[in-house]
């Protein structure tokens, strides 16, 4: 658990970073538009990072299976981000990135909530055939 939420709390604070430096840039400060693009590569970097912290706690049983398939969306989300701030595409490269920080910044918060911290329930083992209720 503290992997995952070591990646998704440094992840979260990448993708921050980003809008920051993209106004950094609209400001006039001309060189913050070359961290942005470093930045966007530490994004992506993270976000495989935390796909394999999500698969890792879902696969040493502890997890449920929607947190790998939630970072693996974010995985995803950030490639899609990346390609449109490259292809210079703003018109999707912006709204995007308002979605993908909100998307980040809710499961942050998920992450460290106590509730996540619970483990999955096994699928066997909990009814019994024909057990009386």
């Amino acid at each position: 658990m503290w992997l995952l939420r070591t990646v998704t709390t440094l992840f979260l604070l990448a993708v921050l970073a980003q809008p920051v430096l993209a106004g950094l840039y609209l400001s006039g400060e001309w060189d913050a538009l070359g961290l942005h693009s470093g930045n966007a590569v530490l994004v992506e970097s993270l976000s495989f990072f935390l796909l394999l912290a999500a698969l890792a706690y879902w696969l040493t049983g502890r997890g449920r299976g929607r947190v790998p398939i939630a970072a693996a969306l974010l995985w995803f989300a950030t490639a899609m981000q990346a390609g449109f701030g490259y292809g210079r595409q703003f018109g999707l490269h912006i709204p995007f990135g308002v979605a993908l920080v909100t998307a980040s910044v809710l499961f942050t918060i998920w992450v460290w909530r106590q509730g996540a911290r619970t483990p999955r329930r096994r699928w066997w083992g909990t009814h019994r055939a024909g057990a009386a209720r």
